[in-house]
């Protein structure tokens, strides 16, 4: 066998008839089944096709029955179907030429689609049937990149299309991830009968090893099922098992021969002493003869090698011309060459260096001869690995006679040598082989071994040498990755197909000689011919299934066995419903889901029963208090029950088979006293929650029905029925989302017209209060339910070393029998809500007047806005929702009320807000973009002051209760500053329109703290509380609530948000308010100091240019708006000195900005932060030590970093800085000429790439850059230096490149690859990291404990 890699130009090239028409990509999902429901099936069709032809194609493609489908467009809100009966071609029925047409192939009246018969068969791998159509040997055609990793790393084939075997009568292999080279091998083996045949005459033991682990067991149960199966293709995951191969291995693509080769090491260690023990040897095995003859006493040293394939190069080394033909090839391969000059070699007869001949003799051809055209290579140039694509061809018979025996002298004496030279490189299998090596074996071949002249051996039988092609492995792709595929000849028929995966075609002796290759571009084909020996009489057949050994035929019957099983298995499958099952469990207390799989001819009775032992319901509630009823977890929506159709089959009930648990069933529980409602289609959904304002409790949902044309008036008597309240009074507040809460008042208006939906939630309240006589948005009501809307529930964690100790706290006492005299006191001090609001509101606008006062006094400026924050989380319906602050006892809310207290500073004037992004705890860069939400416009109402169930200990020893805080903030007038103001950091609007009007009074927001425990053990004695918030309040008020439970002042702690995976970030923006956090999320408090207003915490790096790191970390330091840089500069000397050991003086560094790791723009000593320089949070700036003193002095003025290339030595001087007055080139010129003493007309210059520092190679630098750019300035394409720390190479054009040998040139080229890759520039040539291939006969790699 022989192989030759080969190409062609595009992967997948259509080889038949192309028309000029254009084409209509269809792109089809299967929806019918949830194997199928990911997968695409692609279809290239003519524009001419006919709606009716493209039903045909797909039902032949996906292997259903023709009109038990319906094709639909996909991505539209049009579901309707295609008409199957359409005559009109695909253009005139909306398709798009050109363009990638989306469908969905869907059930056809609630039935699945019907599979084709096995004898049917489905079409090949072009999908296509008739012969005007294009057939395709090579990938299918996708969008992306070539190579398995796109192409063929996720199935483009439905499930079912698999299932039928092709009608070639061959099947497929399925390409696990990139195990295209692997199927392409395991063809070609499988269509050898010599091999076949052998491995089917060999016993696999069972009690001597592990069937799982046997290799050759393995490929014979692939064998038998490529033989007998009737499926279109099969998995290959069984016989990578064998090999030791893990999941990750299907993602790693080798080289096909590199496969072959270890496989068949891996076949003759396994079949040591038995009788295929040399079936390897026997069958593409070969010899050749290494030599060196003497040219002056003809003394010859020669060893015997044996080979597996013969590589044959494409170029020889250092041309650019290749060879024509795979004969051209091989005579290159046996051509001597001749050792003189300093490579003469030692004759041992001689004893003295003499000129001699090198070369190689084929001796033995094998039966299977392989050859290797060796396509890829390595580019010294560019240091990566090529392909080559050049043509190539191949015969269809190769006549090996000429190349045996090619030496034309007549050797005077030959003797056998044994010494161990050095092996041929490439494939070649080099063993050293005994001196006595008979001849006989190569006459039986016609291998003459003798010297005879030429003239007798032109008489030896050419026929004897001659070898047919069989099989060419074929690659399409680059050397980076791409997709193999094998072309096979078929010895019962003579006939040509193409394995390419799943996929099995008939081909044309024309499609071979298309994969000679000759592509100028990157894409081609690397081809591998087998062929075998054509001088023998009879050739080897196919063992047919009746002529099997008996083992073969009882492990046939067990994979037929296995094979219908998976059948029966597939069609129970098919006829099972698959439904998502919820059901609110009476035990948990909570919604469960659940997956309810039930075959559609079973009832709807059964199918209540099977559901009722899924949830785990027996002994908990009895069955018939249990019923199914259809769902809409989405709206959380009870669209219909099943009265009367208990005893109805599934299937119909549903109206069909429902496949991928998108169909939701309720298991709804009633208790033994209730009786089921009916629920009829077209009824909505209300979840009734009633509010009590006395308890300032909002009670579990009540489930409600009604109908969109009920009037207001109606649905009050309907919920009147249902929870006992009074209709006349009764207020009915509809929640429509987010927290946009409307008042139901019109009593004729629908509901409908209200905007009532299939699931609603509706809150209603009946009392003689008269809360109903104010303006709903005014009303206790209304701010009730807006609290309710907007609390949140959070876990803080306490600092460990806080001043303030919990344990040391008083603890919340709790209401008891035994305490009646205290709470009789309690009742009788008791306050009105509405009293408490407005005492309240009254000491915030006194407060407010006196700090009003004292910042006209002392010209301060300080804005705040007020934003209403949508409602981030939405309590289930079917949980019992309570206000944060609801406590049964009367008494103890008396109590809490009449001490509830306020924030006792406003909260603008302690909390400055701050323009900073959220940073971690370990001064990592990256931010938390939740902090930073931008949050909507508030409401202008004030929100109520709740109370709490007990006094609360705070850290000063003090009891408290619920702490409520205000935002409250005033216009000034003149000229604003824009430093931090909410408008500016935060997004929202302000609290003041632009005349400086005041758009509310207030704003009170709810904030409720008391002691928890945790629960998970993570640590002893850590304090935590848990904190129900108005997730309006800002961060600044927030801070300020938890000062008596740290025990500091708020600017002497730091916030921390934690995520799921326990990362922190500090949130540092004041102004900004809770709007980003949701219920349970968890905050850590950690102490130290926080950043004040107008500070930013800096990074700061150290530039060194001439160092291999230019980047090095310093400290993390402080810097205030209004400092200017000479300030920082003062405040960093002594933490340079300290923490950096740098002991600098202010003259003799700079400041300058840092992008990434790029040097930029100088900081001169008179710049400000915020006016000449801006500034942000976690900002990084370089630090650069100067040797003189500073010589910028302006900002017109321009400093480059500049290095100088000498061509002559191969090597680049230190950067040294150029300062210019301008960005004139003319002006570089002169500074670089100045500097280098290069003459002004031969200096050239060019801009550095990438960044900084812009490393190159040596061997690159001269010709790869734009040398001497024609521009005049230098802010101009393609320079475009506007800014500082630009780098420029500079060189002189009269010094000539240095002249490097071979040898130092690659020395060279290996420091600059080692230079390189330590700094971390400029890699041009980055593949994935490549695994060597190996196959595991101990069943597996042993895992390295320290490896990754």
């Amino acid at each position: 066998m022989y192989i030759i890699p080969s190409l062609l130009c595009l992967p997948g090239r259509c080889i038949g008839s192309a028309a000029e028409e254009p084409r209509v990509l269809c792109i089809v999902q299967d929806t019918t089944n949830a194997k199928t429901v990911n997968e695409r099936l692609t279809l290239n069709l003519p524009a001419s096709t006919t709606v009716n032809k493209l039903y045909e194609d797909v039902a032949h493609k996906a292997g259903y029955v023709n009109g038990t489908f319906c094709l639909a467009w996909a991505n539209t809100g049009n579901m309707a179907p295609l008409d199957q009966a359409s005559e009109m071609s695909l253009v005139l029925s909306g398709f798009e030429a050109g363009k990638r047409n989306f469908l969905q192939l869907t059930d056809k009246d609630g039935e699945q689609p019907q599979i084709a018969s096995d004898e049917s068969g489905t079409a090949d791998s072009s999908g296509l049937e008739d012969s005007s159509q294009d057939r395709f040997i090579g990938p299918l055609p996708r969008d992306g990149t070539v190579g398995c990793s796109s192409d063929y790393s996720s199935p483009s084939y439905s499930y079912s299309s698999i299932l039928n075997k092709s009608d070639t009568g061959y099947v497929g292999l399925v390409n696990q991830a990139m195990t295209c080279y692997l199927n392409s091998l395991l063809q070609t083996l499988f269509m050898t009968p010599e091999f076949r045949n052998a491995l089917y005459n060999w016993e696999f033991e069972e009690s001597e090893e592990d069937p799982v682990n046997s290799i050759p067991y393995q490929l014979q149960r692939l064998f038998v099922l490529l033989q007998t199966s009737k499926k279109r293709a099969i998995e290959t995951t069984d016989v990578t098992r064998s090999f030791g191969w893990d999941s990750s291995e299907a993602w790693q693509q080798h080289d096909v021969q590199e496969l072959c080769r270890v496989m068949f090491d891996a076949l003759e260690q396994k079949w040591k002493q038995t009788e295929q023990a040399d079936l390897i040897n026997q069958l593409y095995q070969g010899k050749l003869k290494d030599y060196v003859r003497c040219l002056e006493c003809g003394y010859e040293s020669w060893r015997i090698d044996t080979y597996l394939d013969i590589p044959l190069v494409i170029r020889p080394f250092g041309a650019s011309q290749a060879f024509g033909s795979v004969e051209e090839a091989l005579q290159a391969f046996i051509q001597p060459e001749t050792l003189d000059g300093p490579n003469q070699y030692f004759c041992e007869r001689c004893k003295k260096k003499c000129d001699a001949r090198k070369g190689l003799r084929f001796l033995h051809f094998p039966y299977l001869l392989t050859l290797q055209l060796k396509r890829f290579d390595f580019d010294y140039t560019t240091m990566h690995r090529i392909k080559l694509n050049d043509r190539m061809t191949f015969p269809e018979e190769l006549d090996m006679s000429p190349f045996i025996d090619v030496e034309d002298e007549k050797s005077p004496q030959t003797e056998s040598c044994t010494d161990s030279g050095a092996e041929n490189e490439g494939s070649c299998h080099s063993d050293q082989m005994s001196n006595d090596f008979s001849t006989d074996d190569a006459v039986d071949e016609g291998i003459c071994l003798d010297n005879t002249s030429s003239t007798e051996r032109v008489l030896k039988p050419k026929s004897s040498l001659t070898f047919e092609l069989f099989s060419v492995m074929v690659h399409s792709g680059s050397a980076a990755g791409g997709h193999y595929y094998a072309c096979i000849k078929s010895f019962s028929d003579s006939q040509w197909y193409s394995f390419n995966d799943q996929h099995v075609s008939k081909i044309t002796q024309d499609d071979i000689r298309k994969t000679y290759g000759g592509s100028s571009g990157s894409r081609g084909y690397y081809s591998s011919a087998f062929a075998r020996c054509v001088n023998l009489c009879v050739f080897a057949e196919f063992l047919e299934v009746e002529d099997f050994p008996e083992h073969i035929k009882r492990l046939m019957q067990r994979e037929k066995e296995s094979e219908e099983q998976e059948k029966r298995q597939r069609e129970i499958e098919r006829n099972t419903c698959k439904i998502k099952l919820f059901c609110m469990h009476p035990v948990k207390m909570m919604m469960v889901e659940n997956k309810l799989e039930v075959h559609k001819d079973k009832t709807l009775r059964e199918a209540t029963e099977m559901a009722y032992k899924l949830m785990d319901l027996e002994g908990v509630v009895p069955l018939d208090c249990c019923r199914l009823v259809k769902y809409d977890e989405f709206h959380e929506y009870l669209e219909r029950s099943y009265e009367g159709e208990e005893d109805m089959p599934m299937g119909l009930l549903l109206g069909g088979v429902k496949s991928s648990y998108m169909f939701d069933l309720l298991l709804e529980i009633r208790r033994p006293d209730q009786v089921f409602q009916p629920y009829k289609p077209g009824e909505v959904m209300v979840k009734v929650h009633v509010v009590d304002l006395k308890s300032e409790s909002i009670a579990a949902p009540v489930s409600v029905r009604a109908y969109l044309n009920q009037t207001i008036t109606e649905f009050k008597q309907l919920i009147a029925q249902a929870t006992g309240l009074c209709a006349e009074t009764m207020r009915v507040v509809l929640e429509r989302c987010y927290n946009d809460l409307r008042l139901l008042y019109v009593p004729n208006k629908t509901l409908k017209a209200e905007g009532f939906f299939r699931s609603n939630k509706v809150f209603v309240e009946s009392s003689d209060s008269t809360d109903h006589q104010a303006v709903f948005t005014d009303s206790v009501l209304w701010k009730l339910l807006d609290r309710h809307g907007n609390t949140i529930r959070l876990f803080v964690s306490l600092p460990e070393q806080s001043p303030g100790s919990l344990a040391n706290r008083t603890s919340c006492p709790k209401a008891s029998a035994d305490s009646e005299d205290s709470l009789e006191g309690a009742k009788g001090s008791r306050k009105s809500v509405e009293t408490i609001l407005e005492e309240s509101t009254e000491k915030l606008k006194n407060l407010s007047l006196q700090q009003q006062q004292q910042q006209q006094q002392q010209h301060q400026q300080q804005s705040s806005s007020t934003s209403d924050s949508q409602k981030s989380s939405e309590h289930s319906d079917f949980e019992h929702i309570e206000s944060p602050a609801q406590e049964p006892d009367a008494a103890s809310q008396s109590s809490q009320t009449e001490n509830c207290t306020r924030a006792a500073s406003d909260t603008e004037n302690q909390f400055p807000s701050e323009d900073r992004s959220d940073s971690d705890a370990n001064n990592d860069r990256s931010t938390s973009s939740v902090d930073s939400d931008i949050l909507s416009s508030s409401h202008s109402s004030d929100t109520l002051c709740n109370a709490d169930s007990g006094p609360l200990p705070l850290a000063n020893g003090l009891d408290s209760h619920s702490i409520t805080s205000s935002r409250r903030s005033k216009a000034h007038e003149g000229k604003k500053e824009t430093w931090d103001t909410a408008e500016e950091d935060s997004g929202t609007d302000s609290e003041y329109d632009e005349n400086g009007k005041r758009k509310a009074d207030s704003q009170y927001l709810y904030f409720k703290a008391e002691p928890y425990s945790q629960e998970d053990g993570s640590g002893e004695g850590q304090k935590c509380l848990l904190v129900h918030v108005d997730k309006r309040i800002t961060l600044a008020a927030f801070k300020q609530n938890l000062e008596p439970f740290v025990g500091v002042p708020s600017t002497q702690f730091k916030v921390f948000r934690v995520y799921a995976n326990n990362q922190e970030f500090e949130s540092v923006r004041l102004n900004e308010t809770l709007s980003s956090f949701s219920d349970d999320n968890k905050i850590t408090i950690r102490l130290g100091r926080a950043l004040k207003k107008g500070e930013y915490r800096v990074k700061v790096y150290q530039l060194l240019v001439n160092d291999p790191e230019p980047c090095k970390f310093l400290l993390d330091t402080v810097f205030a708006k209004g400092m200017t840089v000479r300030q920082s500069k003062e405040e960093l000397l002594p933490q340079l000195k300290d923490q950096c050991k740098l002991d600098l003086s202010i003259d003799r560094f700079r400041l300058r900005k840092k992008t990434w790791k790029n040097p930029g723009t100088v900081f001169l000593d008179y710049h400000v932060y915020e006016e000449d320089i801006n500034i942000s949070s976690n900002w990084e700036v370089f630090l650069e030590v100067l040797e003189e003193s500073e010589r910028m002095k302006s900002m017109s003025q321009l400093a480059v970093l500049t290095r100088r290339w000498c061509p002559a030595q191969m090597k680049l001087e230190a950067f040294r800085e150029v300062v210019l007055e301008s960005s004139s080139v003319e002006e570089l010129k002169e500074k670089l000429s100045e500097l280098s003493g290069i003459p002004l007309e031969n200096l050239e210059f060019a801009k550095g790439r990438g960044t900084f520092p812009c490393d190159i190679s040596v061997l690159e630098i001269h010709q790869d850059l734009d040398w001497n750019p024609k521009v005049s300035t230098l802010n101009v394409w393609p320079l475009y230096i506007c800014d500082d720390g630009a780098v420029i190479f500079y060189r002189d054009s009269t010094e000539e490149l240095m002249e490097l040998s071979e040898e130092e040139r690659n020395e060279l080229m290996k420091k600059e690859s080692s230079r390189l890759l330590k700094t971390g520039h400029r890699v041009s040539y980055s593949p994935r990291k490549e695994k060597a291939l190996k196959i595991y006969l101990d069943g597996g790699p042993t895992k390295d404990p320290g490896q990754d």
